[in-house]
């Protein structure tokens, strides 16, 4: 039973009020009228989740039975939906690998999946949204999901989006299309709602695969929550490319969603053993050329009318290498 079910139930406990009671035959007893008033309470439960969608109307289903379904807040405003016709001429000859790295946070899948489809189909931009789902037991692993993703996404596909499931853009002047002349940081942190260093380069990042494959990918020695990034940023540094970032942006910190509750769903920020120490190191060796994994599965999915796949990754890891990517 759900919070709010435990609060009705406790509400419903507490009965009635003294002179409604009186008002009840001798003998009528209250238990009838608990259970009745419990029943009307999850009917009415049931009609409230029934009535509401999680991504507001559902398009194409303006007249279903009972009206249209209301949006839940909060959730960030979905672009109309549109008709997806990437063979025509005005797309574009690129394709976008949009790389999510993910684990258990399902109800914001929901939503980000059919909202950046209408996102990107509405500003042009071939592009394919790759789930990288961890489902092994090691600690979260971030960086190496996209390198996993890297490599998984195909040769139909020619740059990526490193994209955070939990950021969604509300500004369509947001830029995403392909990055010719280097890696280009849409969270800026002129823009993101949380991060504001001039060296972060987290959220959202666009790179050609090119670009990706002269910095090795990412390191896979940051087991758990944080400093994958930051140590990404040292890579395009020593790349020799230079970071770009959105200009003429005039939405501020408003320019993005950050469906992330810490209250409900807390992040994995332990710093196990030598972990502290290594964290602000640069990995000069580990990358794309020795990150070790095992697709379980791939599955095409359709949510809500927008296309992704989802590839259910294992990782490994040495344990004598990182003995933090446990939760021991």
């Amino acid at each position: 039973m759900g919070p709010a079910r435990r609060r009705a139930a406790l509400r419903l406990r507490g009965g009635g009020s003294p002179p409604l009671l009186g008002l009840l035959p001798g003998r009528f007893s209250i238990f009838p009228l608990f259970f009745l008033a419990l029943l009307l309470g999850f009917a009415s439960l049931l009609w409230l989740q029934l009535s509401c969608s999680g991504e507001g109307p559902v398009p194409g289903d303006g007249q279903s039975r009972g009206g249209p379904r209301q949006p839940c807040p909060p959730q960030a405003p979905l672009p109309p939906p549109l008709a997806v016709e990437e063979d025509e001429p005005s797309w574009g000859p690129h394709r976008l690998a949009l790389l999510v790295p993910f684990r258990e946070r399902f109800e914001e899948l929901l939503t980000f999946v059919p909202y950046m489809h209408r996102f990107l189909s509405k500003k042009r931009i071939r592009h394919h949204i790759f789930i990288l789902n961890q489902v092994d037991h090691f600690r979260f692993n971030r960086a190496s999901l996209i390198n996993v993703g890297f490599l998984e996404s195909g040769n139909d596909t020619d740059y990526i989006a490193m994209h955070d499931v939990d950021l969604l853009p509300l500004n369509e002047q947001l830029d995403y299309s392909f990055p010719e002349a280097g890696p280009f940081h849409v969270a800026s942190p002129e823009l993101h709602p949380l991060y504001h260093y001039k060296t972060y380069v987290g959220g959202i990042l666009l790179l050609t695969k090119q670009h990706y494959e002269m910095c090795n990918g990412m390191s896979n020695r940051f087991w758990g929550w944080g400093r994958e990034d930051d140590e990404f940023y040292r890579r395009i540094k020593g790349a020799g490319l230079q970071v770009r970032r959105p200009s003429g942006i005039t939405t501020g910190y408003e320019t993005f969603q950050h469906l992330h509750d810490p209250a409900w769903r807390k992040r994995d920020q332990k710093r196990i053993a030598a972990q502290k120490q290594e964290q602000f190191k640069v990995d000069r060796e580990g990358g794309l050329n020795n990150v070790r994994y095992r697709i379980e599965s791939r599955t095409a999915l359709n949510v809500a009318g927008a296309p992704c796949t989802v590839l259910n990754i294992l990782l490994d890891c040495d344990t004598s290498e990182t003995p933090w990517c446990t939760f021991g």
